[in-house]
């Protein structure tokens, strides 16, 4: 039996994609050999980390790397490191920041419910800019200058969340940032695919970014990876590892710790919660080689004839389809379903509630509810569970009678 039925759970169909509330995106079987393979021996985790950094390093073309507990794992331990470095009494206080710089620089505009994770480790945010354009009041986006304007000695550094038209440009908030000898912390969890941007990003000169571990690069999805800055990575590294050992013994690989910066061994830090197995690391790197092999172009094409099934199928019923070709050739095409909601007499809402609460469930897109639209992910779906999907999508989607 099925491990979820035995939990009297139904499995679901997962037509939103690799979002992390429905599991996030499927592993490929040589990355499920990876974890298992790791679940069989054991080693240092500081020396795995190690060799993650070696790897990740190369991938990104940064300094080092650490394999995170998700992306927001990364913002945490990555404001951390910006608090405390190496100052083991910074360490041992934080989120407390008494005495020492705590605020970090964000636009307006990029705030959401994922700077918590930056607020945890015991970061105030400074907001600066204004959402104009979205609240119908101007035509300007947060500028340079207002970064510049709001730094004060308590300035710790800067947050940047990237997307395709964050603004202003990251290369140039960098370098207002260097120029004050303050670091930049990037959010780009969602920002790959494309490949691309694994390299392209770190050559802005950020000093460190977040990416998912479990979206484009389908590894586990409770993993992630920070990468940039040597000092930086080695200090989210300290503040994340177990450190119940003796200094004496203590020599963790350069790659990852530098312990010539350090008088001791501190106690475990603020990201000891955030921890990441052996498992989950050697699956994370085998992820990521196959995803800068190719990108996983392979699946392109069997998500494109899966979306194109499912249009063939809602030939008749009461809606418009539109395959949406991605930006990148290495990201997922997508299916908009505008529902004619006035001909069926019940709205997208409701039409994505009964897919939910039917046999069986599917969880479609719906970001653009607001619009009569469902959206429709392919990465998650084979032939199966497409068939059902459609199935499903028939039954709301045609008038009664029909």
């Amino acid at each position: 039996m099925n491990v979820y039925r035995k939990l009297g759970l139904e499995p679901i169909i997962n037509a939103c994609g690799s979002v992390t509330r429905l599991g996030g995106a499927p592993m490929p079987q040589p990355v499920l050999d990876a974890f298992r393979q790791a679940a069989d021996e054991w080693v240092s985790l500081e020396e795995l980390q190690a060799a993650a950094s070696r790897k990740i390093a190369k991938a990104t073309g940064t300094d080092a790397g650490l394999v995170t507990a998700g992306s927001a794992a990364g913002l945490t331990l990555g404001t951390a490191a910006i608090l405390a470095g190496h100052d083991l009494g910074r360490i041992e206080s934080l989120p407390h920041c008494d005495g020492f710089a705590d605020e970090f620089i964000i636009a307006r505009e990029q705030r959401s419910g994922y700077d918590h994770a930056v607020r945890a480790a015991g970061a105030r945010l400074v907001e600066v800019g204004f959402n104009e354009i979205v609240a119908g009041a101007g035509v300007r986006r947060t500028e340079v200058w207002e970064y510049e304007a709001a730094i004060t000695q308590n300035t710790a550094g800067f947050v940047y969340v990237l997307a395709p038209d964050s603004q202003p440009a990251l290369e140039e908030l960098v370098a207002l940032a260097h120029k004050h000898k303050l670091p930049i912390l990037v959010d780009a969890a969602g920002e790959v695919p494309p490949r691309s941007n694994l390299t392209a990003i770190a050559a802005t000169g950020a000093d460190l970014i977040s990416f998912s571990g479990g979206k484009g690069i389908r590894g586990p999805q409770s993993t992630g990876i920070l990468c940039g800055r040597r000092d930086l990575v080695s200090s989210a590294a300290l503040q994340m590892l177990d450190m119940d050992d003796h200094f004496e013994l203590w020599d963790p690989p350069d790659d990852i710790i530098d312990r010539s910066q350090l008088n001791g061994i501190p106690r475990h830090g603020i990201g000891r919660a955030l921890k990441v197995s052996k498992e989950e690391i050697a699956a994370l790197l085998t992820a990521l080689d196959l995803f800068i092999a190719d990108g996983y172009a392979a699946e392109m094409t069997r998500c494109r004839e899966c979306l194109e099934s499912i249009v063939g199928k809602l030939h008749d019923t009461r809606s418009a389809c539109q395959i949406i070709n991605p930006p990148h050739d290495d990201s997922w095409p997508q299916l908009e379903i505008v529902v004619d909601e006035a001909a069926l007499g019940k709205t997208a809402v409701e039409i994505c509630r009964n897919l939910r609460h039917g046999s069986p469930p599917v969880y479609v897109g719906h970001g653009r509810l607001s619009e009569g639209c469902l959206i429709i992910n392919p990465v998650c779906l084979d032939e199966r569970t497409s068939q059902a999907l459609a199935g499903r999508l028939i039954d709301e989607l045609t008038l009664p009678g029909c």
